[in-house]
């Protein structure tokens, strides 16, 4: 990273963290060059880099000022949060509208799970393909058929490393991406019939894996700010025979909660106590925006029960289809559960992305990725602010590419799918993520797509719809 790339992360950062609110004065370009040791040109290339990113905006002279910040309500915490029943999980039918109302290329798509495929390096992914492909060894194909490519399992290896954390090779395992492992996650650990530890909201798809495994799910309250409850997931364990928790540690889908280091540690050690395997969902691991990656719950697993699974699906690779497991104590019996259902990932396409790990510049696109996501984010958080009801909250994540708003209680979340949907508007009703349907007036929206006039004026239609239902 260059010195002015990362002085103006030093200074986002302060801007993110609250210490330099909105309006306030940036130091000035002598101050800063003098406190940094840094050259003035270094300092405004900074300036530059944080004004295209929106961050700060020059006022003729009087210096640089942070911008204010968007008029829009954090979301709240759940209301007197309690232990939960548990349930039967039946949601297919309502996922499976949503997710055909992105299908259409002319459908505006807030509702996506994915970001935009231009914002990755597809052209530069397509030689590694290409060479990979040509220089693999036949015999690879069948004797890794496995665990997976050595290289790439290698690769992996060593960005657990750069985060502080020492794995083995034998403990992963390459999948047909995230999913995949997180259906073995679930496998080796319960039995149909089995109670689950769950999110309020949860990502759709562990509802899903659930409903077709005929598990049973008891939710726990997620908190916008700091993730899982806790206290509640503790009296949960008490009172139920939970037999596996699946959570999203980091930028979880739908809330963009960021469980802090400390909250994640007392997780390991609350499940450790009780024996109770953690399935750690973290596809987003890699869009964080501040300078520094969040350790996983992983990192502080010390008995082998957390299973952290991961992708390259919303960093880097869409459609390659490659995810993978770190599955402590489970790695064998997961092994040989793959082994029994879908043999192996695509060779190609793990020596593909291997190679792009290796040569490609993985850490640069990283970089660019993060800036665009925050970019749009703020054009998001901005138009909701112009067009939604005063009375909207909304979550403001420090990664991944989702904000989760919570509507006025008189609207009807799956009654602006349907309407929005009817004007080329796609967005996911807060009732998929609830195995109960819970959250009606809530909505996920999708910021990962390059912010433009369509994104803006699809924002002041669902402005609209949704004041239409006020008091309805």
């Amino acid at each position: 990273m260059k010195r002015y790339e990362k002085y103006a992360d030093d200074i986002a950062e302060l801007i993110r963290s609250g210490v330099l609110g909105p309006g306030a004065r940036v130091p000035s370009v002598r101050y800063a060059s003098q406190a940094h040791g840094i050259s003035p040109s270094t300092v405004f290339q900074a300036y530059y880099l944080l004004e295209r990113r929106g961050l700060i905006r020059a006022r003729p002279r009087s210096g640089y000022f942070v911008n204010p910040s968007v008029l829009v309500q954090p979301a709240q915490t759940p209301r007197e949060p309690q232990v939960s029943e548990s349930t039967e999980v039946d949601v297919s039918e309502l996922v499976f509208s949503v997710l055909d109302s992105i299908k259409d290329p002319n459908t505006v798509p807030f509702g996506s799970a994915f970001p935009s495929p231009l914002l990755f390096p597809l052209q530069r992914l397509s030689r590694s393909l290409a060479s990979a492909s040509r220089d693999m060894d036949p015999r690879m194909v069948v004797t890794d058929m496995s665990p997976g490519h050595p290289q790439l399992r290698r690769q992996i290896a060593l960005r657990y490393m750069t985060s502080g954390l020492m794995l083995p090779m034998e403990e992963l395992l390459i999948t047909n991406g995230a999913l995949e492992a997180l259906n073995l996650c679930l496998q080796a650990v319960t039995e149909p019939g089995d109670l689950v530890a769950i999110e309020a909201p949860a990502f759709y798809a562990c509802l899903q894996v659930l409903e077709r495994l005929k598990l049973k799910a008891v939710e726990i309250p997620v908190h916008t700010h700091d993730g899982i409850d806790l206290g509640i997931l503790a009296q949960t364990l008490e009172r139920y025979p939970v037999k596996a928790v699946w959570c999203m540690t980091s930028f979880q889908n739908p809330s963009g909660a960021l469980m802090p280091e400390a909250r994640k540690r007392e997780l390991v050690e609350l499940l450790r106590e009780h024996q109770v395997p953690l399935i750690e969902d973290d596809v987003y691991a890699e869009l964080y925006y501040g300078p520094h990656a969040p350790k996983p719950a992983k990192a502080f697993d010390t008995d082998g029960l957390v299973m952290h699974c991961g992708s390259f699906a919303k960093s880097l690779a869409p459609g390659y289809r490659i995810g993978w497991v770190a599955a402590g104590r489970y790695a064998q019996k997961i092994e040989r559960l793959k082994l029994m259902t879908s043999l192996c990932a695509s060779m190609p396409a793990q020596a593909a992305i291997a190679d792009y790990l290796e040569h490609g510049g993985y850490d640069r696109h990283l970089r660019k990725l993060r800036y665009a996501l925050e970019d749009q984010q703020r054009a998001m958080l901005a138009a909701i602010g112009r067009y939604f009801p005063a009375q909207t909250r909304v979550s403001q994540p420090v990664g991944g590419y989702f904000l989760w708003l919570e509507l006025p209680d008189s609207v009807d979340s799956l009654q602006v799918f349907k309407v929005a949907l009817a004007q080329g508007i796609s967005i996911a009703p807060g009732p998929i993520f609830s195995p109960t349907q819970r959250f009606a007036n809530c909505i996920r929206l999708n910021y990962g797509s390059p912010w433009n006039d369509a994104a803006e004026k699809a924002m002041e239609t669902l402005g609209r719809i949704v004041r239409s239902m006020l008091g309805n």
